[in-house]
């Protein structure tokens, strides 16, 4: 493993290289570099604290890079206590990448057979390297969103290796199948963007006149994509975090040919920076199952024929045509989708978990099923659920979540 360590304002940080094999199951075979970044107060720099890993929310994206202390605003109550590692995922961030070039120079089914290879177990098995490697016993782990899902895994394959399990906003479903979540998720989605049109009424004419103006005149991003209707829908990604709602409206009343507006069009899209996001989005539900491009095949028809109506965390075929940051995964996508996913939990050890656990449950997540979560809740043994309505899918966020969640585990 490489280290190097350097000071930021209050903070004392290691930045960690390590080489991890592509497939764990063939620990001899190719191996790809896993990033990760460990933070610690300066003036506890030399105390012994334990250790708290961060599992990203995603999947396909990097951890977070601290600023201060207090940046992001849960990191300051974590350091109160631990010492902190930021997980960059498998493909991004500093870890070895996976992108577009890297996809035109493989055969499809050569490109699936690896991007099979990112999902949550991989993503566990790369953090438990780092734990040896740092000569750690146990640790805590904190997980947000996919992070959750990774932390549920971890709790499956080496609860021997956790102090302690804290989750926000991803406790997955165990034995639902993958239609029944995309089924909830367009249920909470309409919702929330019926929610968002009461607020701001003008909104829906305002979406009704740009879905007729994207269908009759070819419209083009920053980026050269054309912007059509369903890929303007996809702004209803934004309507699942705390300011979302008050984001996208100041989003669409800006004027259709300015620069503004299409440039955060653009960018509130995330699958061309981190395409790993797009193709292997649904496999995170895929327990045991198939894909088969459910988003798609289960979408409602008052969705699909309303104008005004907005997608929310669903990935379609048609985006590997259409993003050109997504177009050399498209045959690969395709394989995918079509793939058996082994399991990635397994109930018979969750039902007998010692490890101590909270999770924090909202009531109104439009990303991750609140009665499926609850379900899972049920099922871990000894996990104590806080369901609230405070926050939405980015409460960890706020700062106050995490300190809930200790006390809990500690009381």
């Amino acid at each position: 493993m490489q280290s190097t360590t350097y000071r930021q304002p209050g903070l004392r940080v290691t930045e960690h290289t390590l080489e991890v094999p592509l497939d764990h199951a063939q620990p001899d075979g190719e191996r790809i570099e896993v990033f990760g970044r460990a933070v610690v107060l300066a003036e506890k720099a030399d105390a012994n604290q334990p250790w708290l890993v961060f599992l990203q929310g995603g999947p396909g994206f990097e951890g977070p890079r601290p600023a201060s202390p207090d940046s992001p605003a849960w990191l300051q109550r974590a350091l109160a206590d631990y010492r902190v590692l930021l997980l960059d995922q498998r493909g991004m961030g500093r870890s070895t990448p996976v992108g577009p070039a890297d996809a035109g120079a493989a055969a499809p089914q050569v490109l699936a057979d690896r991007l099979a290879l990112y999902r949550a177990d991989a993503i566990v098995r790369d953090a438990e390297c780092f734990r040896e490697a740092l000569g750690v016993d146990r640790w805590s782990v904190l997980g947000q969103s996919f992070g959750g899902f990774c932390a549920v895994t971890y709790l499956s394959t080496f609860p021997g290796s956790l102090r302690e399990a804290f989750i926000t906003g991803g406790l997955p479903p165990l034995d639902r199948g993958i239609d029944e979540v995309y089924r909830e998720t367009y249920r909470t989605t309409l919702e929330r963007t019926g929610q968002h049109h009461e607020r701001y009424p003008q909104d829906r004419d305002r979406l009704r006149s740009l879905m007729a103006r994207l269908a009759a005149e070819d419209v083009r991003l920053p980026g050269g994509d054309r912007l059509t209707p369903h890929r303007l829908r996809q702004l209803g990604l934004m309507l699942g975090t705390g300011t979302g709602s008050e984001k996208l409206h100041h989003l669409l009343e800006l004027p259709c040919a300015s620069p503004a507006f299409l440039h955060d069009v653009e960018r509130a899209s995330p699958f061309v920076r981190n395409p790993l996001y797009a193709v292997i989005h649904e496999s995170c539900y895929a327990n045991g199952q198939v894909s088969a491009w459910s988003a798609q095949r289960v979408m409602p028809a008052e969705l699909a024929d309303d104008p005004t109506a907005l997608t929310g965390e669903h990935v379609f075929p048609w985006m590997f045509e259409e993003f050109a940051g997504l177009a050399p995964f498209r045959d690969a996508a395709g394989l995918l989708a079509h793939r058996h996913w082994g399991p990635l939990y397994d109930p018979r050890v969750l039902a007998l978990n010692e490890v101590p656990c909270a999770a924090a449950i909202y009531v109104d997540d439009m990303y991750v099923p609140r009665a499926f979560s609850e379900q899972t809740a049920r099922h871990i043994r000894g996990l104590r659920p806080w369901i609230t309505n405070e926050f939405q899918h980015d409460g960890l966020h706020s700062g106050k979540v995490l300190g809930r969640l200790i006390e809990m585990v500690r009381s």
